[in-house]
């Protein structure tokens, strides 16, 4: 196997309405890149809530008592723990300048995903940036536009950079997925030995948007998605909400 990722330039700034599909067409292009059956599109969470207009004005938020007592604690604007709240079904910890929760769509994250950075300068402060609404919506959307331009099968997948327990540093995580195993189930196939595999299951689209991420980048280098190639599968394709953890099952919440 040879495994290569590149990142796409020539993607300009993203905003709210623009045709996404059309803007990484137009940077594959550029590129000089024609999409194979197979190649993995990652694209950052952060231009997709763009241009579905995902933006937040905090100015008309008036925080709940329970939105101001937890900013007490997490020493945050009480308006933007608001809009966090608004997001999550569950407060799992706060400390100071920490504020982590259970999002509607069952992720654990610092701030229910809510980005402040790479806004427009006239944003700080201002406006925030939800995450998608549907990440494996917009996930499917992309790749059915990408798949009839190209003519081809591809795999799409949605990341973010979120932290993890017990590490130190952030990582890029599938948040959305489509046309790819997000979660590959290989139990019950064999190991080395012969010594058939109990409990192993892939999480598929979390490592391949990890890798994508370090061509990427996570500062200003401006390039919010990326090409992977030379990957292959043979699972079912499943959608990256496969891989949350049923609640009954989290040992740590």
């Amino acid at each position: 196997m040879r495994l290569t990722i590149q990142a796409l330039d020539g993607i300009p700034r993203v905003e709210p309405g623009d045709d996404l599909a059309g803007l990484l067409i137009a940077a594959l292009g550029g590129c000089g890149i024609a999409l194979r059956t197979r190649d993995v599109l990652v694209v950052t969470s952060k231009i997709v809530s763009k241009a579905e207009g995902r933006y937040l004005d905090l100015g008309g938020i008036e925080p709940s008592e329970r939105a101001r007592e937890l900013a007490q604690i997490t020493r945050k604007d009480a308006r933007l723990v608001e809009a966090v709240l608004a997001e999550a079904t569950e407060v799992v910890r706060a400390k100071p300048n920490v504020l982590i929760v259970a999002t509607r769509h069952g992720l654990v994250m610092a701030n229910a995903g809510i980005d402040q950075s790479n806004l427009g300068a006239e944003d700080h402060g201002r406006r925030v940036l939800l995450l998608p609404q549907a990440p494996d919506d917009s996930a499917r959307r992309l790749k059915e536009r990408l798949d009839a331009h190209f003519r081809t099968a591809i795999g799409v997948v949605i990341s973010d950079s979120v932290g993890r327990a017990w590490r130190l540093g952030t990582v890029g995580l599938g948040l959305g997925a489509a046309g790819v195993p997000a979660l590959w189930d290989r139990r019950g196939e064999k190991d080395l030995s012969g010594r058939p595999l109990e409990v192993t299951e892939v999480g598929f689209a979390d490592a391949v948007a990890a890798a994508a991420v370090l061509a990427m980048g996570e500062a200003a280098e401006g390039r919010p998605a990326a090409l992977v190639r030379g990957l292959d599968w043979s699972a079912p394709v499943r959608p990256a909400s496969a891989l949350i953890r049923p609640r009954p099952e989290d040992l740590f919440r």
